[in-house]
């Protein structure tokens, strides 16, 4: 052990999971972090290390952790626990400390990395997760050994700065929150308040209180002040007197004219800011003026005659009140003895006070404003106001300026709530803050005098929601129940499509299943992002940000998403659950990267999706693979197995026995006919379709394809399709290049059978070899000459361990006469040559032992390998491109096509549009 501790703890990863992943079922921050030399000091070996720290978080007293009581953390601390796990404790308290009540937590040890933990927390503002860990990680280091740069009340004030710039506003957030209440998806649009409720076709949006129904016309109404006190004037409702000017001139003018006192306000402002009230006289105008106009937008202010009474604020929404508050603008009140200053703060000192709307109620803020209000007052910051005075500090109410608000809800004049939703209902607003100035609302407005001065468009709800005085109001629900009614969906059917090869076929079909019934369907795939079968975005859009593209779009009434490893480990689903899960096969692929070095812990991470599955939802798994059967533990919903296994087989058993107890699931029965896909429910069985009629199996022989058939039938099925829809969808699903291109892709070429494919690992080339062996055996029985040669152009991406690379060539050998090996144009962190290497090495180890190879090439560019495997080939032969860009080399086929009708033959070494062209030596 070293002899005293170092403070070296550091981050070395961040990620952000945007969705369920491998540590949690939410949303999380995951750090990396290394002790370093603070792996040998546990906490009870830091002397006075745990007493500090709860002294500056006095919140971690409320932790659990693992005792599962209050108080369980501290007492973890005094019997010593590693400061990876202080940190992850300190994230959440910090995230606690600025009102994200988050609990969720986890810290783990790197296997086989000592001093290397993976920590896990739950964030609710991503931005304010990721700097609550960087922050625990400094405030732990400096109660090691404290450093003196680091001051913990500096640190503390600017992180909650830091978390008020990028959080909700209190309206936004109770809208929010209201939402989740319901089981309502949300995605945050931007940095701001733009915020969408539901999904796809479905979704609605808010930004703060104004929503996607408000209409724009009414915004700008409310906008306009002169015209909404002509509106409202004009039917009949209480306005004060008023005119619209430019220039102090005209403000003198409107001011004599309607007669004094008056008020100056902009055209156009909001929160209260530059307006000013009781103006007495000519001079009082001219001086406000420029500050009303400087709040202008347009350069227009307003004079209006001063109604003088309380300031009452009525919240409308929906054509109907729910919320009346009392306004009292920010004041103190004198004890005889403390100066205005003084009492300003100890105003401030109270807890409910915050910076903007950090908390319920905002600090008093004295700037020259407030000196000029309380100079109106004959009172200074060093006055001593006489015992029980009330000093006032803002001339309005607004509590953006430090007011407090005093709840009236059920203490209003039938009459003034009808005054007031007759307001709204004139502007045309769906959510309305109506400004009363008014004796009493309790009593009506006509006889008592008073007036509507304002309306407002997207008013504030804190008022309301945390009143300093009486009770707060639920007004978020009637916000939701307007934009979603009782029945409403919000959600549309989200099947997620996961597994080692077959998700993009799989993810296709499904679909094509559903495009038939008259559904929207919005696609993720590794070729792009389809939205009702047109591609939007050409790029590998099989993770999350692609997805939650899909749910924003109001067109789409159904979501099916390819879901890939890599995207589950760099940032989770990016949803919260999908209603049918999808687990093809899980085989070595892609290990060695991200931390997963074996097939179970790949198996693992594919099992997410399964984990997302909720209690109504199904999970449709292969039973023929073991690691797949093995999710059914993990799964709250329902079951729906799907084999290619025989009667009398392990994975037949598994479901007979689940379908006696009423399950579901999708089986081949053979006969002499050929072999029924047949649908079994509970002791029911229904026949779907014969595998060889289908298009994509190649008459039965394009097993994988059988395989996804299954997998994309029992999705449907569990999604509530229609068999008979089903059945055509799978009769009319082609492996043409216009329904699935770069998946079996067949084309013939002057008499050359080609198929393109996108098989890029070990298990795919073992599948596809199995294809080949049987189209090739049907391709010699029907030719009448020579038998026909297996030309196989090959590759596999630079992300594969050195063994993998080697048993795809090996295994490609068994299948093809002559291989032609190339590479990707996107290297993945390889030499050039590198990857091609090592799959000749595979190629030319199994064709010493006997390997169907004959023939070995390396043509590294993908074009040119197409251009010398189509130069050799024969009528009748069979070439076979594993392809990188099926694009680019679909329209080279087509130019050999082209070349061959116009007279050449197949065997010209190119075609005349390339004469630069050269084979490569040995061809």
């Amino acid at each position: 052990m070293s002899e005293r501790p170092t403070p070296d703890l550091t981050i070395l990863e961040t990620r952000i999971y945007r969705g369920a992943n491998v540590w949690s079922y939410d949303k999380s921050v995951h750090l990396v972090v290394d002790l370093g030399s603070l792996e040998e000091f546990p906490t009870n070996t830091l002397p006075g290390f745990s007493e500090e720290l709860v002294a500056m978080l006095p919140g971690l007293r409320e932790h659990s952790c693992s005792r599962g009581r209050r108080g369980g953390f501290v007492e973890r601390l005094n019997e010593g626990t590693w400061l990876g796990h202080v940190a992850e404790h300190v994230a959440l308290a910090l995230q606690q400390v600025v009102g994200h009540d988050i609990r969720r937590g986890k810290t783990r040890m790197v296997k086989g990395r000592k001093g290397h933990y993976n920590i896990v927390y739950g964030y609710i503002d991503e931005q304010v997760g990721i700097e609550a860990g960087k922050l625990a990680v400094r405030l732990v280091n400096h109660l090691v050994d404290g450093d003196p740069d680091f001051e913990w009340e500096s640190e503390r004030d600017a992180f909650i700065r830091r978390a008020e710039r990028t959080a909700f506003g209190p309206s936004t957030q109770a809208i929010v929150d209201e939402a989740v209440s319901r089981d309502i998806p949300w995605i945050r649009l931007n940095q701001h308040s733009l915020v969408q409720l539901g999904q796809g076709v479905h979704a609605k949006r808010i930004r703060a209180t104004m929503t996607s129904d408000t209409s724009s016309i009414a915004v700008d109404i409310a906008s306009d002040k002169d015209l909404t006190t002509t509106l409202l004037g004009a039917a009949g409702l209480p306005v004060p007197k008023q005119g619209s000017i430019r220039t102090a001139d005209g403000a003198v003018q409107v001011a004599a004219r309607i007669g004094y006192p008056v008020v100056v306000k902009p055209l156009d402002g909001n929160h209260g800011r530059g307006v000013c009230l009781n103006l007495q006289n000519e001079a009082d105008v001219r001086n406000a003026f420029p500050i009303a106009a400087e709040q202008s937008r347009r350069g227009v202010v307003i004079v209006e005659s001063f109604v003088t009474g309380k300031d009452y604020r009525c919240l409308i929404i929906d054509g109907r009140m729910v919320a009346i508050a009392e306004r009292v603008p920010a004041s103190v009140t004198g004890d005889g003895t403390s100066t205005v200053e003084q009492l300003v703060d100890l105003t401030n000192a109270d807890p409910r006070r915050g910076v903007g709307h950090e908390k319920v109620l905002t600090r008093i803020k004295v700037d020259a404003a407030a000196l000029d209000v309380l100079e109106g007052q004959d009172h200074s910051l060093t006055s001593v106001p006489a015992e029980g005075e009330t000093v006032r500090l803002a001339l309005t109410g607004n509590m953006s300026t430090g007011g407090i608000s005093i709840d009236r809800t059920f203490e209003a004049h039938p009459e003034n709530v009808e005054i007031a939703e007759e307001a709204a209902r004139m502007v045309g607003l769906d959510i309305a803050g109506i400004d009363f100035i008014c004796p009493d609302i309790t009593e009506p407005v006509r006889e008592t005098g008073g007036a509507i001065c304002e309306v407002n468009a997207a008013p504030g709800f804190r008022m309301h929601t945390h009143p300093t005085i009486g009770e707060p109001q639920f007004i978020a629900k009637p916000v939701v129940d307007m934009l979603f009614p009782p029945g409403a969906i919000s959600r549309i059917p989200i099947i997620a499509v996961t597994g080692t090869n077959g998700k993009t076929t799989t993810s296709r079909m499904i679909a094509h299943i559903f495009k038939g019934l008259g559904r929207k369907v919005g696609m993720t795939s590794t070729d792009g992002v389809v939205i009702d079968e047109r591609l939007v975005i050409r790029a590998d859009a099989s993770g999350p940000r692609s997805a939650r593209m899909v749910l924003q779009n109001p067109r789409v009434d159904m979501a099916v998403f390819e879901v890939a490893r890599g995207g589950i480990l760099r940032e989770g689903l990016g949803y919260e659950r999908n209603d049918v899960a999808v687990v093809l096969n899980v085989q070595p692929d892609h290990l060695g990267l991200r931390g997963i070095d074996t097939v179970e812990q790949l198996a693992d991470v594919k099992a997410v999706i399964v984990e997302a599955v909720p209690r109504d939802g199904h999970a449709v798994l292969n039973a023929d693979d073991p690691l797949v059967r093995e999710m059914r533990r993990r799964c709250s919903g329902q079951v729906v197995w799907f084999s290619m296994e025989e009667p009398g087989t392990e994975a037949r058993d598994l479901i007979d026995a689940h379908c006696r107890r009423g399950g579901k699931a999708l089986v081949l029965n053979p006969s002499e006919r050929g072999e029924m896909i047949v649908v079994k429910h509970g002791r029911r069985e229904m026949q779907l379709a014969w595998t060889h009629l289908l298009p994509a199996t190649f008459g039965g022989r394009a097993r994988m394809n059988v395989q996804n058939s299954l997998a994309a039938a029992a999705a449907a099925f569990a999604a509530g399709a229609p068999l008979h829809d089903i059945r055509q969808g799978l009769r009319t699903f082609s492996t043409s290049y216009y329904l699935s291109p770069g998946r079996l892709n067949e084309v013939e070429v002057n008499g050359v059978n080609v198929i393109v494919d996108y098989c890029h690992n070990a298990p795919g080339m073992k599948a596809l070899g199995d294809f080949v062996d049987r189209l090739g055996e049907s391709l010699e029985s029907s030719h009448d000459l020579a038998r026909p040669s297996r030309i196989g152009i090959i590759a596999t991406a630079g992300d594969r361990r050195d063994e993998d690379m080697r048993e795809l060539g090996h295994i490609a050998a068994q299948h093809f006469d002559v291989c032609i090996v190339r590479e990707d144009v996107a290297l993945r962190g390889r030499e050039r040559g590198e990857v091609a290497g090592f799959v000749l090495e595979g190629l030319r180890a199994a064709m010493a032992d006997g390997a169907r190879c004959r023939q070995v090439e390396e043509v590294l560019d993908e074009i040119s390998a197409v251009r010398h495997a189509m130069s050799r080939a024969n009528r009748g032969d069979l070439v076979v491109v594993c392809v990188d860009k099926h694009g680019e080399v679909m329209s080279e086929l087509e130019a050999w096509s082209s070349q061959a009708q116009a007279g050449s033959g197949i065997n010209d070494e190119v075609p005349a549009a390339d004469p630069d062209y050269t084979p490569p030596a040995g061809a």
